[in-house]
C-alpha cells in the first residue's frame, strides 16, 4: 500500500494538471458572436472611429490623454481608462472592444499606415486581456459577426482588403485592392467603387462575393438599408446625395462640397469646404432644415445617442453638443486618468 501511494499522488497531480489546463483554456477562450453584429456605425468609422457606442457604453479615444482608449456611460458619466493604447477605428460587441492602435502618432494626429503603429487589437470590455490580431499596419477596421474586415498594408501588396476572425485565426486577403468597408448592415457591407468605377457595391461576408447595387460615381457611401443610400457625388464636387436604389432617382441634399459627414437617425452632420466660408452644418435627411452649427473647418464628426463630437481641424480641440440641443457647444474635456 505504501508503494502505491506515490503512484496515486502522481496520478492525482496529473489529473489536476490536465483539468486545470482545460479549465484555464476554457476561461481564456474567445467567445464567438451568434449573429452578424456590426461593431460601429459607418459615419463614425469614416471619421476615424474615435467613438463607438455599444450596450449603453461609449468607447472612445480620449483627447485629454493622447487618444488613449477610454470608456464611459452613454450620458458621458463614469469615465475610465481601458488601456494605454492610442485608439482609432473602435468597434465593440457584447464581450470585446476592437481597435487599431496608433501609439506612435503625435497627440491629436490620426495618421495612416506606419509600421509598429497601426496594429489591429482586441481587448475585453473591462480593459483586460489585450491581444494583437494583426501586427501589420491596419486601418478602417469594421466588425461584422465574427470577422473584422480592414485595410492591410505590406511592402509586397501595398494596401488590400483583409479579414481576420475575432480570435486572431483565419487571417486572409479578401480583395487585391482597397475599398472603404465601413458601411455594414448585418452580413453585408457597402462600398464605393472598384478599380474601374465608382458605383455602389454590396459585399456579402457570408460567401465573400460582391454585386453592384447602384450605378453612380460615389465616395464613402452610407447605407440605411439595401435601398436607402447616402453618398458624396464625385461628379458633382462632392455634393451630398440621397438615393433609393429601387427607384433610382438621386436627390441632391446640398450642392456644396462636403469634406466629412455622418448620418444618424433623422439628421446628417457634415463639414462644408468653402474657403473663408467653411462651416459645420446639419440637415434633416429629407434635405430640409439646414442649420449652421459652427463656422470654420472641422473634422472627425462622431455621433452617439446623446452627443455629437467634432474636432477643430487646425487646433485639434474637440467639441461636443447634445443631439437634442446643437446650440449648446462645449469643449470636450473628459479628463485623464493616471
Amino acid at each position: 500500500m505504501k508503494k502505491a501511494l506515490p503512484l496515486i499522488i502522481i496520478c492525482l497531480i496529473f489529473v489536476l494538471g490536465v483539468g486545470g489546463g482545460i479549465f484555464y483554456k476554457y476561461l481564456n477562450r474567445v467567445q464567438m458572436n451568434t449573429s452578424y453584429v456590426n461593431g460601429n456605425t459607418a459615419g463614425n468609422l469614416y471619421n476615424a472611429g474615435l467613438f463607438c457606442e455599444s450596450n449603453d457604453e461609449v468607447f472612445f479615444s480620449n483627447p485629454d490623454d493622447e487618444g488613449k482608449l477610454y470608456a464611459m456611460d452613454s450620458d458621458g458619466t463614469n469615465v475610465h481608462k481601458l488601456c494605454n493604447d492610442t485608439a482609432m477605428y473602435i468597434n465593440a460587441d457584447d464581450r470585446y472592444v476592437y481597435y487599431v492602435r496608433n501609439n506612435d502618432a503625435p497627440s491629436g494626429e490620426y495618421s495612416f499606415f506606419s509600421y509598429n503603429n497601426n496594429s489591429l487589437c482586441r481587448i475585453k470590455r473591462d480593459g483586460t486581456k489585450m491581444a494583437i490580431l494583426d501586427e501589420d499596419p491596419c486601418i478602417y477596421a469594421t466588425l461584422i459577426g465574427n470577422y473584422i474586415y480592414y485595410l492591410h498594408y505590406d511592402d509586397e501588396s501595398a494596401t488590400t482588403l483583409y479579414k481576420v476572425r475575432i480570435d486572431g485565426k483565419d487571417r486572409k486577403k479578401v480583395l487585391n485592392y482597397y475599398v472603404f468597408n465601413c458601411s455594414a448592415i448585418g452580413q453585408y457591407f457597402y462600398y464605393g467603387g472598384t478599380q474601374s468605377n465608382g458605383s455602389i457595391y454590396r459585399y456579402d461576408t457570408a460567401n465573400d462575393s460582391s454585386v453592384m447595387v447602384y450605378d453612380c460615381n460615389c465616395y464613402k457611401p452610407i447605407a440605411d438599408s439595401d435601398q436607402n443610400m447616402y453618398y458624396l457625388d464625385v461628379s458633382k464636387n462632392n455634393a451630398l446625395i440621397h438615393v433609393n436604389t429601387s427607384v433610382g432617382e438621386p436627390t441632391i441634399l446640398t450642392t456644396e462640397s462636403i469634406d466629412w459627414y455622418n448620418v444618424y437617425g433623422s439628421y446628417i452632420y457634415y463639414q462644408i469646404y468653402d474657403g473663408d466660408n467653411s462651416r459645420f452644418c446639419m440637415i434633416k435627411n429629407d434635405g430640409t432644415e439646414e442649420t449652421t452649427i459652427a463656422t470654420g473647418t472641422y473634422c472627425n464628426i462622431h455621433v452617439t445617442s446623446h452627443y455629437v463630437y467634432f474636432t477643430e481641424y487646425f487646433t485639434k480641440q474637440m467639441f461636443y453638443f447634445p443631439t437634442a440641443n446643437p446650440s449648446n457647444i462645449l469643449p470636450f474635456h473628459p479628463g485623464a486618468e493616471k
